[in-house]
Parts: C-alpha cells; sequence; structure tokens
C-alpha cells in the first residue's frame, strides 16, 4: 500500500524544514508502507519554495508543487490530482496532531474496510493542549451548525488530519464544489457521511500552535457560513427531488 501525505503551507519557511523533516524521519523509522510527501504551496512569497526544493533533493518521496490559489481546499485538490497512492490525506506542517497517529491510519486501511479516516480533536478518547479559548468557541459553534443544519454525525470536522482511500476521495472530489479554502475539507466530509460512507473517528494527541497561526478567523467564519447555506440549500433540494 501507497500513502501520500499533503502538506498545504503558505509561507511557511519557519516550520516547514522541521516539519517535513520529521515526518520523513517517523515514516522511515515506524511504517512498512512506502509513503510520499506532496508540499503543495499556496502562492507563497517568502523562503518556502526555495526550502521545499532543498527538501526535495534531499528526500527522494519528497514532491513539491506551487499553485496560485490560496487555500487548503485547492492544496488538497492539487494533491489528489498528482498523486498515485492508494490512501491520500493531508496533515498540518506544524504536526499539530500528534505524528505518531499515521501508524494507525496505516493500520486502519491495511486490515479494515474503511474509506475515510476522520481526526477528531472532540472525540472523549482525545487528548489536547493549547487550546485558546476564543478558538474553541469557534469551534464548537461550528460543529453546531454542522450538526444542526447539515445533519453531522462526526465530533469534529476541521482537524488537520484527514485520509481517504484513492477511489473515495475520487469520487468524492467530482461531486463537490470548487471551494478553494478550509470549508472544502468539511465538504468532503459531510458528503462522505450522506453517501454512507466507511468512516472511521479517530481519536487524537492535538496540541495548539496558535500563536504562529495565520488563520483570519473572521474571513473563515464568513466562508464557513456560506458554505453550509450553500450545501443545506443542495441537500435539501436532493431531498425533495428524490422523494418526488
Amino acid at each position: 500500500m501507497k500513502i501520500g501525505i499533503i502538506f498545504p503551507v503558505y509561507n511557511e519557511e519557519a516550520r516547514l524544514e522541521d516539519g517535513v523533516k520529521r515526518t520523513v524521519s517517523y515514516i522511515g523509522e515506524t511504517l512498512k508502507s512506502e509513503c510520499n510527501i506532496y508540499i503543495i504551496d499556496n502562492g507563497s512569497n517568502d523562503r518556502t519554495g526555495e526550502i521545499a526544493r532543498t527538501l526535495t533533493d534531499a528526500f527522494a518521496h519528497v514532491f513539491y508543487y506551487r499553485i496560485e490559489e490560496k487555500g487548503v481546499g485547492a492544496a488538497f485538490r492539487k494533491g489528489v490530482s498528482v498523486s498515485r497512492d492508494d490512501v491520500i490525506g493531508y496533515m498540518d506542517v506544524d504536526l499539530a496532531t500528534d505524528i505518531s497517529h499515521l501508524k494507525e491510519v496505516e493500520k486502519l486501511f491495511c486490515k479494515k474496510n474503511i474509506e475515510v479516516v476522520n481526526a477528531s480533536r472532540f472525540s472523549k478518547k482525545s487528548r489536547t493542549s493549547g487550546r485558546r479559548w476564543y478558538r474553541n468557541i469557534t469551534s464548537y459553534g461550528l460543529i453546531f451548525l454542522l450538526k444542526t443544519r447539515l445533519n453531522m454525525k462526526a465530533t469534529d470536522a476541521i482537524c488537520g488530519f484527514k485520509f481517504f482511500r484513492r477511489d473515495a476521495v475520487t469520487e468524492l472530489i467530482n461531486e463537490s464544489s470548487k471551494e478553494n479554502g478550509w470549508f472544502y475539507i468539511i465538504e468532503l466530509l459531510l458528503r462522505a457521511e450522506r453517501e454512507q460512507r466507511s468512516i472511521y473517528e479517530l481519536p487524537v494527541r492535538w496540541k495548539d500552535d496558535a500563536k504562529n497561526s495565520k488563520v483570519d478567523m473572521f474571513k473563515v467564519i464568513r466562508s464557513y457560513l456560506l458554505g453550509i447555506h450553500k450545501l443545506r440549500v443542495e441537500f435539501s433540494h436532493k431531498q425533495r427531488k428524490s422523494k418526488g
């Protein structure tokens, strides 16, 4: 089995080298599967590209692609399009989600009929630290809206650690919007739930790196609200059509 790991990055000169090197080291020491790492650069204007090219020269299974569109959604689609792996997913380059969970991902896809592994910071078995109170409010508010407006079953939708079987993610991408931001990842999960795909919710150890976060919370909230509205309209229309 081949596993592809996408690192969406934008102006990550401070964290990119450490994140990739730690991941390469962990893969070599722990995993049995062949793993490829895809650094997808959302148009950085710092030394991210230079550092990424150095990493591709140093490691045979590290690849670098630059796109001009900003956003995790755009980076994820690009990563899937260039990969040829059996399992493909994405991680935050700061490794906020404990890297040791990659071993669990490998085991799940090898031994179980799983199509999606969705990491959750809010599972009762998860352990989190460093979470700022205002980010908790935003996260819990989003989850409340997703559950009440779109009937989401998962306890978390936006943790930066999701993996998909290739055939499943290809189908989900073909059905989904072209949203470039964070909501795109939520959309993939919601569509997978709606289609009753086999989803495993993975409790994780997670540490917030809020001091280095580049997230514009107001912009993100606006995109979430718009995305929820669009999906609710689409799902309601399909439900009425199926009943008719």
